[in-house]
């Protein structure tokens, strides 16, 4: 399937437009397989970016996740970028959703706040023991090394 989409640009198109719909279970897994296929920062995505990220808040917590993937490998404009981080941030304070969409979410909202190290307060108070004490063992040690490595470089 891969190949497929990486030959046929108009499959491509079409996978992007059935990913952001409700048709399960084929749009997760075309948000699976762009993920999988796509190159960083793909130029057949950048024009749906913000259609992407709209589409994010009524999706089930899976596909949740494959739409904020994608969207991590891609650059996004100024533009999108407070609202893609609220976005997270809602995620993220939902301790009660999937703790790898949870993670997805911090993931971008730590991109995002790479490039704009004054939000950084926010990210120390997101990582706060009450977000984290309904995750796992393995998960907590993942994000603290995800936290370690946001704040030695900030």
């Amino acid at each position: 399937m891969i190949s497929f989409l990486k030959s046929n640009p108009k499959a491509f198109e079409e996978a992007i437009k059935l990913a952001m719909t409700d048709k399960q279970p084929f749009a997760w897994r075309s948000a699976w397989l762009l993920w999988s296929c796509m190159e960083v920062n793909d130029k057949r995505i950048r024009k749906h970016i913000k259609s992407i990220i709209d589409s994010i808040e009524t999706k089930k917590d899976g596909h949740q996740r494959e739409l904020l993937k994608i969207l991590s490998k891609m650059e996004i404009k100024k533009d999108y970028e407070g609202y893609l981080f609220d976005l997270c941030m809602d995620l993220w304070e939902q301790i009660d959703k999937d703790p790898s969409v949870r993670m997805t979410a911090l993931k971008v909202m730590i991109k995002i706040a790479n490039k704009h190290p004054q939000i950084a307060n926010e990210i120390k108070f997101l990582l706060q023991d009450h977000y984290l004490d309904t995750l796992s063992p393995g998960v907590r040690m993942a994000i603290t090394r995800i936290e370690k490595d946001f704040f030695k470089s900030n």
